[in-house]
């Protein structure tokens, strides 16, 4: 899908503006002509779809128009003044998407002569999903396990603990259960761990401490993950102006893919791999 962004409240048969659309048109038309041959060739179904306004506003209506189960866009790794500015559409269509977005970042182009490790053709091997225990990260946990047991990959559960926070006499009060919370923890991960193994997905867990955002990109980077796969609230308005999203802030940094999940469409009759007592039992 591709879409013609053009400011709501102009005329778009003025003559300028026309020329502009008429333009816009052919070339993309070119584009998707030459694109759709390419996953033709692959044994793809494949269609293309032309249409003009907002983009994010556009391909989350074309989504629920269509009822898609997915929808994957590209990301440029805006960060700083840059994205204040300019903002993301792929952040946008996340909190609008009737279904799961996959962000792919735009891959670096190699110098001549030299190799790059990235594979960006294979399926993922290697997935990280930080889990919370909220229900939007187990059911991201869900449906991440599907896309392992179809891809045969293994999975590394991330839980990050909060910062240990002062008292007012600058003592610290949670320092005594410290441990008993990561013991907890510990307890609970390896229940999910080991129900994702009885389903044949290879799995581990990981505690770490700091921020999550940076958690989750510094434990994706060390273990070599191929994707990232996370739940979201979908705040908009307000609330995410006032809380921001960990799920967000990871995508534009990351130097992978990240499926952002939120309304998973499982099938009818799905039999899930954590079941709801494991799941009661988690939280």
């Amino acid at each position: 899908m591709s879409v013609l962004e053009f400011p709501p409240g102009m005329d778009p048969d003025y003559a300028v503006n026309r020329l502009y659309l008429d333009e816009l048109m052919r070339e993309v038309t070119t584009k998707l002509t030459d694109l759709k041959t390419q996953v033709a060739a692959r044994g793809i179904p494949v269609q293309s779809y032309v249409t003009t306004g907002i983009p994010s506003e556009e391909v989350s209506a074309a989504a629920r128009t269509k009822e898609a189960d997915l929808i994957v866009v590209g990301t440029r790794g805006k960060t700083g003044l840059e994205h204040i500015l300019l903002g993301s559409t792929a952040e946008r269509i996340i909190r609008m998407a009737p279904c799961p977005v996959l962000t792919v970042p735009m891959i670096k182009q190699q110098t001549e002569g030299s190799s790059s490790s990235e594979k960006p053709n294979s399926p993922p091997k290697r997935m990280l999903v930080p889990v919370d225990f909220s229900d939007c990260s187990l059911d991201a946990l869900e449906y991440g396990a599907l896309v392992a047991q179809r891809s045969q990959a293994s999975i590394t559960l991330l839980h990050v603990l909060e910062p240990v926070s002062y008292g007012l006499d600058f003592t610290l009060p949670r320092v005594a259960n410290r441990e008993q919370v990561r013991t907890e923890l510990t307890n609970r991960l390896s229940k999910l761990v080991s129900a994702l193994i009885s389903a044949d997905v290879p799995s581990d867990f990981v505690i770490s401490g700091g921020l999550p955002a940076d958690s989750i990109l510094d434990t994706a980077r060390s273990r070599s993950v191929d994707l990232i796969i996370m739940g979201t609230h979908g705040r908009r308005g307000f609330s995410h102006t006032l809380f921001g999203s960990v799920a967000e802030s990871a995508l534009r940094r990351s130097s992978c893919p990240v499926l952002t999940v939120r309304n998973p469409k499982f099938r009818p009759g799905h039999h899930r791999v954590l079941s709801s007592h494991l799941i009661r039992a988690s939280h």
